[in-house]
């Protein structure tokens, strides 16, 4: 499997979340993404039996691993040492990303770091119900360049579009920093910085495969996205 993706693209990239029940319609649907996604995570936390090796073996495309956590909005309800292993065992194998959350345990945190020697670990902030402040924001971003991030990402639901901007301004201190940020928000106010965020700084965006269920709130068809996405590049 390809995992070369350098730290900073300026054009951004795509990726597309698979979640499904079982692995081998979770494999079906990430073989359909060849030439869509730049790159597929992987919601370990979306199958009831999660693994990690079938998708290393049977796809190509550049893998993130996600298990996230109910706490972080995932489905994830089991031992923190379960969950933390499926990523340790991603990071071994090679993959090219894996999402943990900045309100995990520091010492997964550290042991996630240290066996991530060719993968890029994003370390995640999420908040379902507002946007935050500008000083907590500027906060979180801080936390994660601070945590040992090598990718941050940062993603909250707008209520309005006061609240996109301030998200979306947070690519002005990570360019600053060279710190690479997945920043966009959540719900109808954010839609469209999901777009937006690729021409504007941010390291990556999130899409829905065009035949399955969005992950979060507001994410697009991948069709849709790149269409989009073309109409501003003529």
């Amino acid at each position: 499997m390809t995992t070369g993706i350098s730290a900073h693209n300026s054009a951004g990239l795509i990726c597309v979340s698979v979640a499904q029940p079982s692995v081998e319609l979770a494999v079906a649907a990430a073989e359909r993404l060849y030439g869509q996604a730049d790159v597929i995570e992987i919601r370990l936390d979306a199958l009831a039996q999660p693994t990690v090796a079938p998708f290393m073996e049977k796809l190509r495309t550049p893998l993130l691993f996600t298990h996230r956590p109910q706490w972080e909005g995932g489905m994830f309800q089991g031992e923190e040492a379960v969950r933390g292993a499926l990523l340790l065992e991603a990071a071994r194998a090679g993959a090219a990303y894996v999402d943990l959350e900045l309100k995990a345990d520091t010492g997964l945190r550290r042991e996630l770091l240290a066996a991530a020697t060719t993968t890029r670990v994003i370390l995640s902030w999420h908040d379902f119900d507002h946007t935050p402040t500008d000083r907590v924001l500027a906060t979180i971003l801080a936390r994660q360049r601070e945590g040992g991030a090598h990718i941050g990402k940062l993603v909250t639901m707008a209520h309005s579009w006061q609240d996109v901007l301030r998200v979306l301004h947070l690519q002005l201190a990570a360019a600053a920093q060279n710190f690479p940020l997945i920043a966009f928000c959540m719900g109808t106010p954010g839609v469209i910085s999901r777009l937006a965020t690729l021409e504007l700084g941010g390291y990556m965006t999130y899409a829905a495969p065009d035949e399955g269920a969005a992950t979060a709130p507001g994410q697009w068809p991948i069709a849709t996205l790149r269409r989009l996405r073309a109409a501003l590049r003529p």
